[in-house]
């Protein structure tokens, strides 16, 4: 039975990827997880100078999801590469590290410098960070996507993954250009804007006001964006959004997506994927199939 995919020229083990922000460094939670049901883990987004991230407070649970308003806290480009590399590598699962920017030439120092480091194999590029205060994202607009992926494909032979945002009119246009810009793999899709407001107060839940909704609650919305950018392009694309078990992961894979991203499930149950790669192992055996990959896009229209 074969579970293992690739995105570019990076091969997973299993199609489980464990998404940027849910997983912090792998460090804070090997004691809770089995990485052997991992494909690989994607790291908090890096930019270049540390950020403390938004006010507090920053997470608000709904009864089917929640709202995040981090603000892409972390320790900057020199933190990660003094702090936390070393001990990623140590770390038995492969690992994608997701970087972030303010403008291109944000993006394009950092990839700059990750490119000089052998032991990264792919990148996430974070186009689409919902709680930072942008006038438009990157991944809004296929010119500017198109342009910055270009930029940062000629500077990495590294696997470039770039993650989109569902908050668009058209993703499949934002899809095409970063696939025509040099993407290996795109990821689909990022959290929906939301907000919550106390009723008592008058007031936002959240400190900077509104956030990225993420849980089970954005799983039909974010598989059918997995859909449309799956049909419509030929690189490989990573589903993800409200998956909490094995139907969901299969639901995705069935839609076209090669690997999913574990996210906010993640926070609650760390090790869920190996709850899922066991699921996907009896379905496999009870189907008949052999290979996990006969089932991408194997969707019935």
């Amino acid at each position: 039975m074969n579970l293992t995919t690739k995105l570019g020229n990076l091969s997973l083990k299993t199609p489980i990827i464990c998404a940027s922000g849910t997983f912090g460094y792998g460090e804070e939670i090997k004691e809770l997880v089995d990485f052997k049901n991992i494909g690989a883990i994607t790291t908090k987004t890096i930019t270049l100078q540390p950020r403390e991230g938004n006010p507090a407070p920053r997470i608000y649970e709904t009864d089917y999801g929640v709202i995040n308003s981090i603000g892409l806290e972390n320790p900057g480009l020199d933190g990660f590469l003094e702090e936390k590399l070393p001990k990623l590598t140590e770390l038995p699962v492969k690992f994608i590290v997701s970087v972030g920017g303010f403008s291109q030439e944000d993006y394009e120092e950092i990839v700059g410098r990750l490119e000089t480091k052998n032991e990264i194999e792919a990148l996430e590029v974070n186009l689409s960070c919902p709680n930072i205060k942008m006038k438009k994202m990157f991944s809004q607009n296929k010119e500017l996507t198109y342009n910055l992926v270009k930029s940062l494909r000629s500077l990495t032979k590294k696997t470039l993954i770039i993650k989109l945002t569902p908050e668009v009119s058209d993703i499949v246009e934002i899809a095409k250009a970063a696939e025509d810009a040099g993407a290996d793999a795109l990821s689909a899709v990022n959290t929906f804007f939301a907000i919550a407001i106390d009723t008592e107060t008058k007031k936002p839940y959240l400190g900077s006001i509104y956030g990225g909704y993420s849980g089970r609650a954005i799983k039909p919305l974010a598989l059918y964006k997995t859909w449309q950018v799956a049909k419509n392009v030929k690189v490989p694309v990573i589903g993800g959004g409200g998956i909490e078990n094995t139907n969901d992961t299969l639901e995705f894979i069935l839609a076209g997506a090669t690997a999913v991203s574990l996210g906010t499930v993640n926070l609650v149950y760390p090790n869920k994927a190996t709850d899922i790669v066991k699921g996907i192992k009896d379905y496999l055996t009870q189907t008949k199939i052999d290979d996990i990959n006969k089932l991408k896009g194997a969707l019935i229209v």
